[in-house]
């Protein structure tokens, strides 16, 4: 009698375990479909936004722009001046007003500069130690601009602002920034 108890009472909880679980599975999937639907609401309606400004696309200062764009990312103002620029490979080279430090912009990533071959001395190598290791200084820092950092806008103003400023096409919408 006590063992058929038992039993009535394991196969009770598995039952209810087994609807509890079911329940938790079904209520996720519910949530994972909301989330989406939200995602693609946003993503949609920030298309919508952008397609809209997208005519309107305009770069009077390139340089100021790149100033704002800087000033965004970084959190403070940089009053910055083209020293020079080079097409292999693409670097626009700018100083900070007060002569501290240089910032360089390039579509190259960390990985990209590293696979730079030693051998060979481009110019970006004149600003960017290479150091076997990071095949960048240790006081570089690096950040990504995109989109998501830089402005909506950010793939279609800096093709118009880097054409500007090196009179190259740069044919990406990501852009490193170093500050050396």
């Amino acid at each position: 009698m006590d063992a058929a108890l038992a039993v009535l009472v394991l196969g009770a909880v598995i039952f209810f375990g087994a609807l509890i679980s079911i329940g938790n599975e079904r209520q996720r999937q519910a949530l994972d479909g909301i989330r989406e639907q939200a995602a693609l609401w946003a993503m949609q309606d920030l298309r919508l936004k952008r397609e809209k400004l997208a005519r309107e696309v305009r770069v009077d200062d390139s340089l100021g722009w790149f100033n704002k764009i800087v000033s965004k990312v970084v959190g403070r103002d940089f009053n910055l001046k083209v020293i020079e620029s080079f097409s292999e490979p693409p670097v626009l080279v700018c100083e900070v007003e007060d002569r501290s430090s240089k910032v360089l912009f390039t579509p190259l990533s960390p990985a990209g500069i590293r696979r730079l071959k030693s051998g060979r001395r481009s110019r970006l190598s004149q600003y960017v130690n290479q150091n076997p290791r990071f095949s960048l200084a240790g006081n570089t820092t690096a950040y990504e601009l995109t989109i998501l950092n830089a402005g909506i806008l950010f793939d279609l103003e800096v093709a118009l602002a880097w054409k500007s400023l090196t009179g190259e096409n740069l044919g990406q919408s990501i852009l490193w920034m170093y500050f050396v």
